[in-house]
């Protein structure tokens, strides 16, 4: 079994994951003939079907906490902070735009529509529209419009899109899950109490903006401290754990390599070497040839 269907399941930075899950699949002998993601996972999927994933890891590299930062088009709007626009334009300007059904690998992104109230499968059209429907996290990236359609982030209905893979007699499903819940490794949690320590401009700015958003009553319980912004986006990260859980119950992946949500924070995309190999290593502790 060579072959494998791909599912990239949301997840923020914790994304990056998929890169080195995808190189040590290719490592590995596996021949990749079809790939769905979700959000981060979308992206990921997106520009390794357009073949520009190379490109993109050392894109990635590169950043530093400041230039994650400047990739923030922040906007004043009750629907999410950041209008995203600047993360593809960057994008774009190294791998063009594509059209999603000029793919040698079938590729698949979803988005949610709030309106309809149901997961939108994008398999055709402009891959950068797809993407940017598909990352839309609510309340902090601001929805796509489309005609009287508003897109948010595929995480809402279906974080880990097992169901949209056209599976084959004698391939494998192969998930990456990055909502896993399991203990960070000891690297992590050393890399994780250095960035606590660490005051850098990055964190400042993105504290600075979610304290501006509301806040409840203040009290001295910890919890009752959480912002509008914290409660929502832990409500929204549960909400995720448990939806991928059922899919993979539903649909029994043959292979399911687990990313700790602890991996890293949603905005830490300047850990890129650190999280694509945290991939690379959870590939090979799920997967025993």
């Amino acid at each position: 079994m060579k072959n494998v269907r791909l599912v990239l399941g949301s997840g923020g930075a914790r994304g990056m994951a998929h890169i080195g899950v995808i190189e040590e699949l290719e490592k590995s002998g596996f021949i990749i003939k079809e790939v769905v993601g979700c959000s981060m996972g979308a992206v990921v999927g997106g520009i390794y079907c357009a073949n520009y994933l190379q490109e993109y890891k050392h894109w990635l590299i590169k950043l530093s906490r400041l230039d994650v930062f400047r990739l923030l088009d922040f906007t004043i709007s009750a629907q999410g902070f950041v209008k995203g626009e600047r993360i593809f334009k960057a994008i774009e300007e190294f791998i063009g735009e594509h059209q999603i059904e000029n793919f040698n690998t079938p590729f698949a992104a979803v988005a949610t529509d709030l309106v309809e109230q149901k997961e939108v499968v994008y398999r055709t059209g402009s891959l950068f529209k797809a993407l940017r429907a598909s990352i839309a996290i609510p309340t902090v990236f601001t929805p796509v419009r489309e005609g009287k359609h508003k897109l948010v982030d595929g995480g809402v209905l279906n974080p880990l899109p097992l169901n949209l893979i056209k599976r084959q007699p004698n391939e494998w499903v192969v998930a990456v899950n990055l909502n896993a819940n399991i203990p960070s490794t000891p690297e992590q949690l050393e890399g994780a109490e250095l960035e606590r320590k660490e005051q850098t401009a990055y964190l400042k700015m993105i504290d600075a903006i979610r304290s501006s958003l509301p806040s409840f009553e203040k009290s001295t319980d910890a919890a009752d401290k959480l912002s509008l912004f914290d409660l929502l986006n832990k409500s929204y990260d549960m909400t995720q754990d448990r939806l991928t859980a059922v899919m993979i119950d539903i649909h029994k992946p043959d292979l399911v390599v687990n990313i700790s949500r602890d991996a890293c924070g949603v905005y830490e995309f300047y850990r890129a070497n650190e999280i694509i190999e945290m991939g690379r290593k959870a590939f090979h502790h799920a997967y025993k040839p």
